[in-house]
């Protein structure tokens, strides 16, 4: 009886080893490299790209959170930020000022020229076509699938401003 306890804690510690150690594959994904609002802002100006993609959130939100956690970290969705839109994470609660056009400019004050006008819970993406200066608003927690999906529609929307 000693010697089959002795067994099966020997199997219980390899298999915790195997699977603390990477024994069992996981697949791996590079994070999204968010900047922040005056980086993403004046790299989209000087790269010419279409889009930014901008994740508003607060440090207290924890559907904020989990967004990271279970969509923004999920390699179809990645793939498609990186390939289409500059990324920017933006917590418009803080304490900051901020560049828009030249104008020094307070985080609510983007908030409020974002939404125009309008009320915002949190999360909410916004995706800003600087070309054409048009505004895509999406409230609230997004799937993976949900978010890649909708990546797809923002594209095909930018592609209309050509």
């Amino acid at each position: 009886m000693r010697a089959t306890i002795t067994k099966i804690g020997l199997v219980l510690v390899a298999f915790t080893l195997l699977t603390s150690f990477g024994g069992l594959k996981k697949e791996k994904h590079k994070e999204v490299k968010w900047l922040d609002w005056n980086k993403g802002y004046e790299k989209a100006q000087k790269k010419k790209k279409k889009v930014l993609l901008i994740d508003v959130y607060t440090d207290w939100c924890g559907w904020c959170k989990r967004m990271d956690a279970d969509t923004y970290s999920k390699s179809a969705v990645q793939k498609r930020i990186k390939r289409h839109f500059i990324p920017v994470k933006f917590n418009p609660e803080k304490k900051e000022t901020y560049n828009l056009d030249g104008e020094e400019v307070s985080g609510k004050q983007i908030l409020n020229r974002l939404a125009n006008g309008g009320g915002v819970g949190y999360p909410t993406t916004f995706f800003l076509c600087l070309e054409s200066n048009k505004i895509w608003k999406v409230s609230g927690y997004q799937t993976e699938e949900e978010f890649a999906s909708l990546l797809d529609e923002v594209v095909d929307w930018a592609k209309q401003d050509n």
